[in-house]
Formats: structure tokens, C-alpha cells, sequence
């Protein structure tokens, strides 16, 4: 029976100790997305927004430091779809960072490349859009609400994040 009972206490404690699981969706999307960017030699990918015709969205990865995606509108479709059928996805990248639509514009600046923060432990991680900037850490009662509005504003955020993602890699798997 002590036997038992030791076993049963090393499994619960074996447990306990596992790493909690990753609440967010760019988590694992951030990581494809860096491992298929640093397989095919890349420091950028870019991508048209099938949602607007005038939208687009790019990444520039630096491995182990940060990922940088933008998504915005841009006045001249026609340069932008020029230079991704060239693959100058830097070019786009950079491109959209200077769009005159900046206020249609949204940023993430996903520190670590590993999806967005969900965890004090972690490196936070920031979205800017429209003028506004909302930082990502973990921490919901230094932001001024509740932790059910945090959550929320996280959940919708990463949504937003994960499908830009989806859109990178799915065009870095079509390259």
C-alpha cells in the first residue's frame, strides 16, 4: 500500500509540474511560421489580405529576438503585388510601415517569436494600432481592468494575430 501511495504522489507531483499548456493560438503559429522562414533562408515574408484588395500583410523574423508583423492598407496595390511577385518581401514589409494609411494600419511587435504573452513569466509583447499601443504580459491587474477583460481583449488580439500568421505561412508554404 505505501508503495502504491509513493507512486500515486510522484505521478501527482510529475504532473503538477508540467509546463501549462499555452492558452494562445499564435503561440505555435508564430513558431511555424519562424521555423519555415529560417529553413527556407528568409528574413521576410509578405502576402496580399484576400479580405480587402488594398490590404496586405508581411513579417520580418529576426531567430530568437523578435517577430514583426504588420498588416495595413496601401494606396498603390499594383507596387506592392509587383514586389511580391519579385519575392522583395523586405520591400513590402517596409513599404507598408510607411503607408499613408497608418491609421488603418496594425502591428505586432511579438518579442521572443513565440505567439503572443499569456504568461508573466514570459517576455511581454506589444500591438499598435491606430496611434494606440496595448502591451501584452500576463500581468491584467497592471492594466487597469478586469481580468475577464483582459482575457477577452487577449483572445480577440491573438485571433487577429493568428490569422495574419495563417496568411504568412500559407504563402511562405506556396514560395
Amino acid at each position: 500500500m505505501l508503495k502504491t501511495c509513493g507512486i500515486l504522489l510522484l505521478v501527482c507531483a510529475a504532473l503538477g509540474a508540467a509546463p501549462a499548456e499555452r492558452s494562445v493560438r499564435s503561440a505555435i503559429l508564430a513558431k511555424q511560421l519562424g521555423a519555415a522562414l529560417l529553413e527556407q533562408r528568409l528574413e521576410a515574408i509578405a502576402t496580399r489580405d484576400p479580405e480587402a484588395a488594398d490590404r496586405f500583410v508581411a513579417a520580418l523574423f529576426f531567430p530568437d529576438s523578435q517577430l514583426l508583423v504588420i498588416s495595413a492598407s496601401y494606396s498603390s496595390p499594383s507596387v506592392l503585388e509587383q514586389k511580391l511577385a519579385q519575392k522583395n518581401y523586405r520591400d513590402v514589409y517596409l513599404d507598408l510601415g510607411t503607408s499613408q494609411f497608418a491609421n488603418t494600419s496594425v502591428f505586432f511587435q511579438d518579442m521572443k517569436a513565440d505567439g503572443l504573452c499569456d504568461d508573466r513569466n514570459q517576455t511581454a509583447d506589444i500591438l499598435y494600432e491606430g496611434g494606440a499601443s496595448t502591451i501584452f504580459d500576463g500581468d491584467w491587474k497592471r492594466h487597469g481592468g478586469s481580468q475577464q477583460d483582459y482575457e477577452q481583449r487577449l483572445a480577440a488580439v491573438d485571433e487577429r494575430y493568428s490569422r495574419l500568421l495563417e496568411l504568412l505561412l500559407t504563402e511562405l508554404r506556396g514560395t
